[in-house]
């Protein structure tokens, strides 16, 4: 992998992960160090598929930049909505811990 797909990678993963993170609507039960994370690792995933699958991402920045924002979109939007989740899919942001109590 070349310098620029790699710094492609880390761009895509910034943006993915932070655009990500504000346009996902409700409280964040995942920490921005995670979304940002995942989304830089997911980009570079998606330059190593987008060159298994025979682009060159050397060359063509197009598809490449594609791959990239999909894998990182989809990793990003994975974890959001699913840091919540727990306890058979119930989300612990929608619940709080004493809602069931009477005072």
């Amino acid at each position: 992998m070349s310098g620029r797909v790699l710094v492609s990678a880390l761009v895509v993963g910034l943006a993915v992960g932070l655009i990500g993170r504000w346009a996902v609507p409700g409280r964040r039960a995942a920490p921005l160090w995670l979304t940002v994370s995942l989304g830089v690792a997911a980009a570079l995933l998606g330059s190593i598929v987008a060159r298994l699958a025979g682009t060159d991402i050397n060359e063509l920045p197009g598809p490449r930049l594609t791959i990239q924002a999909a894998c990182a979109a989809g990793a990003v939007l994975l974890a959001l909505l699913t840091a919540g989740q727990r306890d058979g899919g119930h989300s612990t942001v929608a619940n709080p811990p004493d809602a069931g109590r009477r005072h």
